[in-house]
């Protein structure tokens, strides 16, 4: 028996008029020249260029003159150059200097792809067999930036996918809070981390700082602290170690007027801003019940991928916290939705090859992984990995997976593991479930499907996924056929 896949016609394209408003600078000489040309302007000429101004891009913003403000507000040490009291400028003036200091970025303006889907924290109001969804993308701007963006909808009783209206006004989180950091608790994380394997303690550093402090105020210490000591290569590794621990946290607030298909989480650690890529979304069930959505995924700073982990239970409010430890590195982690024999379980392919398991304790430090999978058959001999968190099945724990074959072709597989022990797999299908079709395979990739999550409605499977990193839709495959054919596939 073969397994039936029925794609959907449904497609996420990318759109280059979902833009938003971000901080722009170039170099001191200019930004001065600009400050001084517009404090000459008379008051009337102020007004005027302000009004064009607003004609042009209220209508694609909100609050686009409370976006100029913040990015004025950006400008303090250049005022201070200046010696120019920006507290005396007016709101017009303050507003159309930081419109300079503005550009629009086009987050989709290159592709739309490698989307996750979770069921929507609000069940409400619904009809039989109705499930309301949030399904997240990948979405990549000028410059291959990308960030991670949202659509939701109800999928219906066929299995067929109702979106809803597509926000316009595009907004990054309305606040960042940097996260401040207790010294103590500071030290005993970087203790987890197993940083000081030669017990070099990290007080040559952190004696100067108080007891709580930022990222910014680590940071300055640290390179006052290299130029005034000779560092050995222990001490540099605990520095690097250091700044990664400080500058992978903050959350995000967005505001609550905002459609979630409007909110944008753009890169804003330093170890993220070339992007923010392939989120993998979960709805983690704790032990005693309450439920918190992760995404792992993948950071990039132009040089180095890193993982790392979002959390969220309403999609307004998000932490971003780092994932420590010596399998902390290369794509594709995964967590369960539960833990296993009371740790939290991971999947992920620290060798860029084959298919690891990890258990922790603490959600941000993972210490060990043992091998459970390697490409087996000839569609995944480059490599094997997960495409997104395994679902849970009365047969045992459903893993999508994506393997890579001959001429660098991406497709997904499928593969059972056992529930109380998910280090032992039950089956794995023999055959690819899903290859690109002659549509899918054109694109900024060719010959590539993707996808970083699935969920399961009215026992069918619901698999979104990306078509050759430009664009993305999904299919629906009857789970009790999926899970046969694995079973018979040993």
């Amino acid at each position: 028996m073969q397994v039936t896949v029925s794609r959907k016609a449904t497609r996420f394209l990318p759109d280059p008029s979902r833009v938003i408003a971000r901080f722009l600078y170039t170099s001191d000489k200019r930004s001065e020249d600009i400050i001084r040309n517009v404090m000459a302007l008379s008051d009337n000429e102020a007004n005027i260029a302000l009004s064009q101004v607003l004609r042009g891009y209220a209508k694609r913003h909100r609050n686009i003159s409370l976006i100029f403000e913040a990015h004025f507000n950006k400008l303090d040490n250049l005022f201070k150059k200046l010696k120019i009291n920006r507290h005396n400028i007016n709101q017009t003036r303050k507003a159309l200097i930081g419109s300079y200091f503005t550009m629009e970025y086009s987050i989709e303006a290159t592709a739309f792809f490698n989307p996750s889907v979770v069921e929507d924290p609000d069940q409400s109001e619904l009809g039989p067999d109705e499930k309301r969804y949030i399904l997240s993308f990948r979405a990549t701007g000028e410059g291959h930036i990308s960030s991670i963006v949202f659509r939701s909808g109800i999928i219906d009783k066929n299995n067929d996918l109702m979106i809803e209206p597509v926000g316009k006004m595009l907004a990054e989180a309305e606040r960042i809070k940097k996260h401040v950091y207790n010294k103590e608790s500071f030290i005993g994380k970087l203790d987890e981390m197993s940083t000081f394997t030669n017990k070099i303690s990290p007080l040559f550093v952190l004696e100067k700082l108080g007891g709580n402090f930022t990222y910014g105020e680590l940071k300055r210490t640290i390179e006052e602290t290299k130029i005034t000591h000779q560092l050995s290569p222990d001490k540099e590794l605990i520095i690097n170690e250091m700044l990664w621990l400080a500058k992978s946290h903050y959350e995000l607030h967005f505001s609550l007027d905002s459609a979630i298909s409007e909110r944008v989480i753009f890169p804003t650690s330093e170890i993220e801003k070339r992007g923010i890529e392939d989120a993998r979304f979960v709805k983690f069930t704790e032990e005693d019940g309450e439920e918190t959505y992760y995404a792992t995924y993948t950071a990039y700073d132009g040089i180095t991928i890193l993982p790392n982990l979002l959390e969220t239970k309403d999609f307004y409010h998000f932490k971003a916290l780092a994932i420590h430890g010596e399998i902390a590195q290369n794509k594709g982690m995964a967590l369960f939705p539960r833990k296993i024999k009371g740790k939290y379980t991971m999947l992920c392919r620290i060798d860029g090859v084959n298919n690891y398991i990890a258990y922790s304790d603490n959600i941000n430090i993972w210490h060990e992984a043992k091998l459970i999978q390697k490409p087996k058959f000839p569609w995944e001999f480059i490599q094997v990995g997960n495409s997104g968190s395994p679902i849970e099945t009365e047969e045992g724990w459903l893993v999508i997976t994506h393997g890579v074959g001959p001429m660098r072709e991406y497709v997904l597989g499928a593969s059972l593991f056992d529930l109380d022990d998910p280090e032992k797999e039950i089956g794995r299908l023999k055959t690819p479930l899903l290859t690109s079709n002659a549509e899918e395979r054109e694109g900024y990739v060719p010959n590539v499907v993707y996808s970083c999550g699935y969920i399961l409605h009215n026992g069918n499977l619901i698999i979104p996924y990306g078509m050759s990193d430009y664009s993305s839709t999904y299919a629906s495959i009857n789970l009790k056929q999926l899970l046969n054919e694995i079973k018979n596939s040993k």
